[in-house]
């Protein structure tokens, strides 16, 4: 039984841990021969604990990440794994976020890096108003880097500000960082916000979206946003919509400048098309959406669903992975998913597998259907677990990854899989 979700699909902010007949949509999953590495433990002395969101490379083969919690002043860290001429990674915390009124606290979400190396994050809390932050670290001499605030949100129901961020930034070729917030807006059921540079060094926030401004609109959007080719975003909320159960949605610039949103799918409770969408999609090169649901599915422990665009103008949800709730598969995904080449799908589960910790899964289409397999089981003894972040390829396609516990210390760990 989960323990990280509230009713309706609505997160804890503090949760860090987490009869229907079995349908069999796929073949059970088959166990490749990959072998996972720990690259790092979290959670000693003063280091970082607990990192929840995805991993980031640059051009010279370093890692970076946050945790949430740990760090000098116990309110989460932004870090840096850098490899070894030898073998292995140096960790080295470039930030202790700390609540000093200004400075934000809790970075659940991963980090976008800029070309000129700045990397920009968001944290839950803290803040001006201690309802999140935009940051900044921009490298320095001597390996120091400066973090700055580029936005405090505001939970003042007047400010019409959107509060607690929790998805990673989206970053455009112009500069300007896109993202979502779960609360605020102007009927607080969340917000879309865009941040754009100004001269002198400001940053000057607009709200794209507020949720909730009609009766079937989403709600409460915990993921990313991506961008298509003509500029459109797209995205989920784990609430609203026409079944009250989540939604995918669509905004799109207009002429006036603002932008307009369009709800391509509502999800419905107990479905077997999933519900609770909290991760961010991907895109295929024939331009179908590709995302998980948290709940759902034949036995309620998720699914990964593709949406195909229709002639008529909407789009069509199927299934295309339905999680089995047991030992053989994992269980509740939370986060997105990525291609490679080929056009296999890669993810992760929170929980399940055979040792309960959660598992690195690939999705192989297979003429109409798509083929599982489990690269890895975590959970035990030594490894990490609970996995609610999703996996990137390395430079020599490896896969990397974080966990939010286990490790040498239970404070979590970076890890790689190599096919």
């Amino acid at each position: 039984m989960r323990t990280n979700k509230l009713p309706r699909g609505l997160r804890a902010i503090w949760s860090t841990a987490l009869a229907v007949p079995m349908v069999a949509l796929l073949a059970s999953a088959t166990l490749a021969f990959a072998h996972e590495s720990i690259l790092y433990s979290f959670g000693s002395g003063t280091d970082g604990a607990s990192p929840r969101g995805g991993l980031i490379f640059d051009n010279s083969g370093n890692l970076y990440g946050t945790t949430i919690s740990g760090g000098t002043y116990g309110y989460g860290t932004v870090f840096e794994l850098s490899p070894n001429a030898g073998g292995g990674f140096t960790e080295n915390v470039l930030h202790s976020f700390e609540n000093s009124g200004e400075d934000g606290t809790f970075p659940v979400a991963g980090l976008v890096l800029d070309a000129a190396g700045n990397l920009y994050g968001v944290t839950q809390q803290g803040g001006a108003y201690d309802s999140g932050t935009v940051f900044e670290l921009s490298p320095g001499s001597g390996g120091l880097w400066s973090e700055k605030v580029l936005h405090s949100f505001n939970q003042k129901a007047s400010s019409g500000d959107g509060w607690h961020p929790e998805g990673v930034l989206l970053l455009d070729s112009y500069g300007n960082l896109y993202g979502t917030t779960v609360f605020g807006g102007v009927h607080n059921l969340g917000a879309v916000f865009e941040l754009s540079p100004q001269p002198g060094g400001n940053w000057s926030e607009t709200i794209l979206h507020s949720f909730g401004n009609v009766r079937d609109d989403g709600a409460n959007p915990f993921s990313a946003l991506i961008f298509d080719s003509s500029g459109n975003l797209y995205g989920t909320t784990v609430a609203g919509g026409s079944k009250r159960y989540g939604t995918v949605f669509q905004l799109s610039p207009n002429s006036t400048g603002g932008w307009k949103e369009k709800v391509l799918y509502n999800f419905v409770f107990q479905s077997v098309n999933g519900y609770d969408p909290y991760a961010s999609l991907v895109f295929d090169a024939s331009g179908n959406l590709y995302g998980t649901g948290d709940y759902g599915g034949a036995v309620n422990a998720g699914v990964v669903f593709e949406l195909t665009p229709a002639s008529s103008g909407g789009w069509t949800e199927k299934v295309i992975h339905s999680f089995n709730n047991n030992y053989s598969d994992g269980d509740y995904p939370d986060a997105g998913l990525i291609f490679d080449p080929a056009g296999n799908l890669y993810g992760t589960t929170i929980e399940g597998g055979h040792y309960g910790g959660g598992v690195a899964f690939k999705l192989t289409p297979s003429g109409a259907n798509w083929k599982e397999t489990l690269l890895h089981n975590f959970g035990v003894t030594g490894d990490g677990t609970l996995i609610s972040a999703g996996l990137i390829f390395g430079p020599s396609g490896k896969l990397y990854g974080t966990t939010s516990a286990g490790g040498a210390f239970n404070g979590g760990t970076v890890f790689e899989i190599t096919p």
